[in-house]
């Protein structure tokens, strides 16, 4: 009984316990040949619809795929340029703190701490081409270039086709240009008198008042009255006396833009001049044990001509000129400037001598606007190419200037935001360095949107100003465009806008723009050559001619 006892706990089983018999080789046959029949079986039912399943998983993962190889293209194509960029402007500011890896004494850390660059003082300036002379490499992008060449020769060739009928020769006159850039020796006299005097009395002002700064007692008195001399130079010399010789001689409107740029370009570089170095000579006083390094007339001299309105004492620089290119740049320039003249006279000028007359209603202004478009959009392009791509890179180029970053991919912009930042880069430095982050540091940085809305007015103000002077009358359309529209647009296409629907929206409202643009400024134009008045009153000036313009026919 212990015994039976023993073998139930060992196995597990009761001794009389029937226990299965192993198969035997005949039925493990007939076991397999049951188990293949239901396996073709099943097969034979259900495997169509198994290949039909894997092949829709296969496709989805494939779509899936290309789904995400065009984020990932789009993504990276946006932010590689910013991305490396921000890459060379870290490696830039990290280089002087590999170079001075060597133990230092506590002055010379001190003395560096003063002179490394960081983010915080302002732009970073690095070797790096202009991205049109990259995309220029490229067959495709090049050959929109050759496009508006051809189109450049057949605007000619129109021209003179057109006047061969008319006329029965051909006339090869530029009376449009010959007026538009008239009183030429006027222009160079008062722009060298501006550039002598940005050249003296900025430098003059800075240096006496830094020398003595140090050893002075009556610091702030100094510094009131510098900064009041310096302030009331702007205003006077170079704000006040150019216009006034602009309107006394009657210059021809591409002469005022020459003068009146040339003006407000010396008035932000004497600006940017003085704003750099005034809070060096500030450090420089608090520290007892350093002497302070003023800048040279030839660093200042350079900066005056360098495409740029941020002041440095030294520049990336290239090691050479190329000469070719620069004679290229300028021929590219010559060629804009005909290019923008056969616009005019083939595109503009036929349409609004036939509409000046007529009453200023609904229908006129709506077909004004939309002719206007072609033109005012190759207006835009010319001035784009012509100033900020060949002008500023043939001054780089001959000053050795390395860095030609002048503007960014602006056309690839789904949000105003971003065009904003990067259509004219040297202007956008300037306002931002310091007009929005001053300010903003004033304010401590609580009132953002009220910053940017005075930057926006600044530039606004700044704008019309130009235009009302070279055009010689006050018509407010760009002003009210920019701080209308602009800010309404800046506020809703800002920069979460990444689809390629929001470029469009973009380039349809930047064409509009410069339809209604070349239509009301052109118009008005006119209006003031036919219908003048002998002695108009403030207001006279102030309402636009081309509203009332019909009354006096």
């Amino acid at each position: 009984m212990r015994r039976d006892t023993r073998m139930v706990g060992e196995n597990g089983t009761a001794p009389h316990s029937r226990r299965r018999a192993p198969p035997s080789p005949s039925n493990l046959e007939r076991v397999g040949k049951g188990r293949e029949g239901s396996g073709a079986c099943l097969l034979a039912s259900n495997g169509k619809m198994e290949t039909e399943h894997i092949i829709s998983k296969k496709l989805q993962l494939k779509m899936k795929a290309e789904h995400l190889k065009s984020d990932l293209l789009k993504s990276f194509d946006s932010q590689v340029s910013e991305f490396m960029d921000c890459l060379i402007e870290e490696s830039s500011i990290l280089q002087p703190a590999l170079i001075t890896t060597p133990a230092m004494s506590d002055k010379e850390r001190s003395k560096l701490r003063h002179m490394k660059p960081s983010p915080d003082q302002g732009k970073v300036f690095v070797s790096r081409r202009s991205l049109l002379d990259e995309l220029f490499e490229v067959n495709h992008i090049r050959t929109i270039y050759h496009m508006f060449i051809a189109l450049l020769i057949l605007f000619i060739l129109s021209t003179l086709v057109v006047d061969f009928i008319d006329e029965g020769r051909l006339v090869l006159d530029f009376d449009l240009l010959v007026y538009a850039f008239g009183q030429l020796p006027l222009v160079v006299s008062i722009w060298f008198c501006m550039f002598l005097s940005v050249l003296v009395v900025p430098y003059g002002l800075f240096h006496i008042w830094a020398s003595r700064y140090k050893s002075s007692r009556h610091r702030v008195l100094r510094t009131l009255l510098a900064g009041f001399l310096f302030m009331l130079y702007q205003g006077v010399v170079l704000g006040f006396l150019p216009t006034f010789l602009v309107l006394r001689n009657n210059l021809p409107p591409a002469s005022r833009f020459i003068i009146i740029l040339e003006q407000v370009r010396l008035i932000m570089k004497a600006y940017s001049f003085i704003r750099e170095n005034v809070p060096r000579v500030l450090a420089f006083a608090q520290d007892k044990s350093s002497s302070l390094i003023m800048p040279q007339v030839t660093q200042y001299l350079y900066f005056l001509f360098a495409p740029t309105l941020i002041y440095r004492d030294s520049y990336p620089r290239n090691p050479y000129i190329r000469w070719g290119y620069v004679v290229t740049k300028f021929l590219q320039v010559l060629g804009c400037l005909f290019y923008a003249y056969y616009v005019f006279v083939r595109l503009c000028i036929p349409q609004f001598h036939s509409i000046s007359l007529k009453i200023f209603d609904l229908r006129v202004m709506v077909l004004c606007v939309f002719n206007s478009i072609l033109p005012g959009v190759l207006v835009l392009f010319l001035a784009f190419f012509a100033f900020l791509h060949c002008w500023l890179n043939a001054f780089a180029e001959m000053l050795r200037f390395a860095d030609r970053m002048f503007y960014k991919d602006w056309w690839n912009s789904t949000s105003f935001a971003n065009y904003y930042r990067t259509w004219n880069v040297v202007v956008h430095d300037w306002l931002y360095y310091y007009v929005y982050r001053d300010l903003l540091w004033m304010s401590e940085k609580r009132f953002r949107a009220v910053v940017m809305l005075v930057v926006f007015t600044v530039s606004a103000v700044v704008h019309e100003y130009i235009l009302a002077i070279c055009f010689g009358f006050f018509y407010p359309v760009l002003f009210t465009l920019f701080m209308c529209f602009g800010m309404m647009f800046n506020f809703i296409l800002h920069d979460r806008r990444k689809g390629p629907i929001w470029n469009v929206i973009m380039w349809t409202a930047l064409f509009l723009g410069q339809g209604v643009l070349l239509c009301l400024y052109s118009q008005e134009w006119y209006a003031q050559s036919y219908c003048p008045l002998e002695q108009p009153s403030f207001l006279d000036l102030l309402k636009p001619r081309s509203w009332t313009c019909h009354l006096h026919q």
